[in-house]
């Protein structure tokens, strides 16, 4: 029997409830908890697969440390690695002050593993420098808050989407981004006729798809647009005058403003239509209760802390906070970035949403901690921080859990910055990340399924985890790498007593000390602990000593964590994004998420199946846009800008807009050979929140032309463990082409893919050593074409008639159906030849392959007739398939082949 451990997602901040299924150690299923408020027993693809994700093939499992630059690192004892370190901070810190050193997080850590770092830097060593990638996608969402409602506390609950009447999405694709928040939206929708859907996007996304009135705006036209918005609330007499009078200050300054913001201006600021405009106006202050959904889109912005306050503006003014179905809600984009937030994980930050730069604030934790005082300079934000790196005024960089390498904007600066540091420390569960490359020591970390400690979601709620599995080889838990380089480094820095601020055995102890730095403040959790939170389940702060449940909405009294008790409308103004386009950058770039990975795919990239609706990156434009610079769905495109040049293939796309352009943010060096859009990004950033413009830049696209390619797909016999070799293999290879990307795709077996493109053909010498990178030199099961005169080569094996590998160079066009009848081993050994063929079209004779119907289990329509055939009903399919039992988006289209198929089967069961 199995064993099940109850536990949280690790992708997504809608923090979704997970049971994990254990067997001899190993974790071999996940299914939603259906106990977990925050999704019912939901999962999306991405949480459906986690189990895929944790073969230890792809972890890091010792630790590694190189003594010279550009030695090779060896494998060394943990005493050894922290020694070393220990050793090399201090000598650092006395040569050059404390803030010569720093720390980049992650909000994937847990709450603990959070605090223990914020502790280390701004307790032990005495600098403030300490951030996170959370500063990348929400510190614009918490300067937002902390400006206008005076804390950073989303004040709505998941429950509240069901509850509302008017819905306005902004600067977000929860059907992309938060899946599992899309299906309340769907539920909302289906319950309640009236409710009218508002999206804000410059893309006709997947969610703008299911909206009543979509609003295409210009990138970086937002704070136009809800000023705009303001300002007809205002002209239609739809404002709450008695709110602002009583809970609000500063609305006269705004309303001045605003006046200027009329429909005609905001049309022309935002290339909306004046109707469109004042039919949202309408809809939002005429709602019974209004909510908002936003996201990177707002955050990712020059001006993000205003794109935010604009929004939550337009609640203050109509009252429509704090009561059900209303209030301002960001949608969290990594699982525990609040939990950061809330122990002080950034740079200008402290334990319990204490600000630096407030002296009293220092000085309750200095209480706390017992030492002298907390250094009073701020901390080098992300961006800043790798800055500082580059110029030598920060010399050692410890970074644990996050790809710098891969995430952050202008990535020539970055890598430059990790080449010229003194020190460079990652701390990590994955081996081959970017950011791994540059780093002088390697320590393993545990990961999901293997650590205790606490995470927050988007809505406050907080889920105590343990592990389901043991730590894999020598890997180690976060909080505890931590304090044992704390230990050491106290010892060096002549601080004996580092022991007592670091007296942690277990991960309770550093929630205990968190809890009892919240007592009476905006997100006091005194009557938390491990044991409540087991009995009762998550819950959502603030949950005092005393309380029997957390609070599910915040300012229903109308009073707010500011000086006065009273909201702030701010000066927000129109601002044009850092960048824009003209006749030498004409294209607006903007960046996103795809629904199916992760990041930078260093755990969702191990995952085939999660390949299969998006196995390349693309980058979209209007067919217009496509067709004016000679190109055509398939096509290599090159995009340029001065921090760099990638070269991707392109797609048309209709529902962006003439002159944007569309790339996920996904692809690094890992899977392409090139930083991805990050090389492409600006390091402009927000004057408040200090959040690059991550979403936008300005870039030239042209046809690239490199007219001979290369694809190569194998099959990973040997399960796993031929896949990560197979995969690295192909890495090798990226630096070889002028274009290259490598990824998997597959259903019964994983299918590795090389795709390639180069300004001429390699010579037969480098195809062999392909062929041989690949495992195709069996010659007795190969089947070889070539044509010297077109310049192409193709071979095939297919040991006993089965297709196990292809290589075509020169002449590609039969990758796209031998991808599909590989990855479903279904190719009759009489096709065989066709992978071969002078010119590769589709085997007439060959079916076509059978559709997805859910997308979640990866099962097909062919598989679930042949189910129903059998004489299974809906039941069983969920039993014995898994699917309709994820995230649910499927039900509807399985009910129906149910219905249909009893309807023309006297007397199927649907059992």
């Amino acid at each position: 029997m199995n064993d099940i451990v109850r536990s949280t997602c690790c992708y997504c901040g809608v923090g979704c409830g997970l049971l994990i299924e254990t067997s001899d150690g190993r974790i071999v299923g996940v299914r939603g908890d259906p106990a977990h408020p925050a999704n019912h027993g939901r999962l999306c693809s991405k949480g459906a697969s986690l189990h895929l994700s944790t073969r230890p093939e792809y972890r890091l499992l010792y630790p590694q440390l190189r003594r010279q630059r550009d030695a090779d690192r060896q494998r060394v004892g943990w005493d050894e690695a922290l020694d070393h370190a220990a050793d090399r901070f201090a000598a650092i810190i006395a040569a050059h002050g404390p803030d010569s050193v720093a720390f980049y997080i992650s909000g994937q850590l847990l709450t603990e593993d959070y605090y223990v770092f914020n502790k280390l830097a701004k307790g032990l060593i005495g600098t403030n420098n300490v951030d996170t990638n959370s500063r990348l996608c929400m510190s614009s969402a918490v300067a937002g808050y902390k400006q206008t409602l005076g804390a950073d506390a989303p004040p709505c609950s998941y429950e509240d989407i069901a509850l509302a009447d008017c819905l306005l999405i902004a600067g977000a694709n929860p059907a992309i981004a938060h899946p599992i928040v899309f299906r309340r939206i769907e539920d909302a929708r289906a319950a309640n006729p009236g409710l009218r859907i508002i999206v804000v996007d410059p893309r006709r996304s997947e969610t703008a798809a299911i909206a009543d009135l979509h609003l295409p705006l210009a990138p970086g036209s937002d704070i136009a647009l809800y000023n705009g918005l303001l300002h007809i609330l205002l002209a239609e007499g739809l404002v709450n005058r008695d709110y602002i009078a009583r809970h609000t200050e500063g609305f006269e300054a705004l309303e001045k403003i605003v006046a200027t913001y009329t429909p005609a201006v905001v049309a022309r600021l935002c290339g909306l239509a004046e109707a469109d405009i004042i039919r949202a106006g309408r809809w939002f202050g005429g709602a019974g209760a209004a909510l908002s959904l936003y996201c990177q889109g707002l955050n990712q912005s020059a001006h993000g802390t205003h794109n935010n306050a604009a929004l939550i503006h337009l609640h203050l003014a109509t009252g429509q906070i704090g009561r059900p179905g209303a209030g301002p809600f960001s949608l969290t984009g990594q699982p525990n970035a609040m939990g950061g937030r809330e122990v002080g994980g950034l740079a200008n930050l402290l334990s319990a949403h204490r600000d630096l730069a407030n002296p009293e604030h220092r000085a309750e934790v200095a209480r706390l901690w017992g030492v002298p005082s907390v250094p009073e300079r701020p901390g080098k934000t992300a961006i800043e921080l790798f800055a500082a790196l580059r110029t030598g005024e920060v010399k050692a960089v410890w970074i644990a859990c996050t790809n710098p390498a891969q995430s952050l904007p202008a990535q020539a600066e970055v890598r430059e910055a990790l080449r010229e540091a003194a020190f460079v420390v990652l701390q990590e569960a994955y081996a081959d990340t970017d950011t791994a490359a540059f780093a002088d020591l390697l320590l393993p970390a545990t990961t999901w399924g293997e650590k205790e400690g606490t995470v927050t979601n988007s809505e406050r709620r907080i889920t105590h985890l343990v592990p389901a599995v043991a730590a894999p080889g020598e890997a180690r838990h976060d909080w505890r790498i931590a304090v044992d380089f704390a230990r050491r480094l106290g010892l060096r820095l002549a601080q004996p007593l580092a022991g007592n601020l670091f007296p942690y055995e277990h991960p309770e102890q550093i929630f205990e000390e968190h809890r009892e730095s919240t007592l009476g403040r905006d997100l006091d959790i005194g009557g938390l602990s491990y044991s409540l939170l087991d009995a009762l389940g998550p819950q959502q702060w603030p949950f005092p000593v005393g309380a029997s449940s957390g609070r599910q909405r915040l300012y229903a009294d109308g009073v707010f964590p500011t000086v006065n008790g009273r909201a702030r409308f701010v000066v927000a103004e129109h601002r044009p994004t850092a960048e824009v386009t003209d006749s030498s950058l004409p294209i607006s770039l903007l960046s996103g998420r795809l629904r199916d990975q992760w990041h930078g795919m260093s755990r969702s990239g191990t995952v085939a199946r999660l390949f299969n609706l998006d196995d390349e990156p693309l980058l979209t434009m209007h067919p217009a846009d496509l067709q004016q610079r000679d190109l055509q769905g398939g096509d290599l495109a090159s995009l340029r800008n001065p921090r760099g040049s990638i070269i991707v293939r392109v797609a048309a796309d209709a529902g962006l807009p003439r002159g944007c352009a569309w790339l996920p943010m996904h692809w690094g060096s890992r899977y392409m050979n090139s930083a991805g859009v990050n090389a492409l990004t600006t390091p402009a950033r927000d004057p408040f929140s200090q959040q690059p413009e991550l979403k936008h830049a300005a870039v030239a696209v042209d046809k690239a032309d490199l007219p001979w390619q290369l694809v190569v797909l194998r099959l990973a016999d040997g399960g796993e463990a031929g896949t990560a070799g197979l995969l690295a293999s192909a890495r090798r290879l990226l630096g070889d082409f002028d274009f290259a990307t490598v990824g998997l795709y597959g259903r019964r077996q994983p299918l590795v893919i090389l795709r390639a493109a180069h300004r001429q053909p390699l010579p037969d010498d480098r195809l062999r050593e392909i062929d041989r990178l690949f495992g195709l030199t069996d010659d007795a099961a190969a089947i070889v074409y070539a044509d010297g005169q077109r310049q192409v080569s193709k071979r095939a094996v297919a040991p006993g008639g089965r297709l196990i590998g292809v290589r075509l160079a020169g002449e590609t066009l039969a990758q796209g159906w031998l991808k599909e009848v590989m990855a479903d081993d279904s190719l009759d050994a009489e096709l065989v030849r066709w992978a071969v063929a002078p010119i590769g079209h589709r085997p007439g004779r060959l079916p076509l392959r059978s559709p997805v119907v859910c997308r979640c289990a990866d099962v097909t329509a062919a598989e679930i007739t042949a189910d129903l055939a059998s004489g299974a009903g809906l039941a069983a399919l969920q039993e014995r398939r898994g699917c309709g039992t994820f995230c649910g988006s499927c039900l509807p289209e399985l009910r129906q082949m149910v219905a249909a198929h009893a309807s023309d089967t006297p007397g199927a069961g649907t059992a």
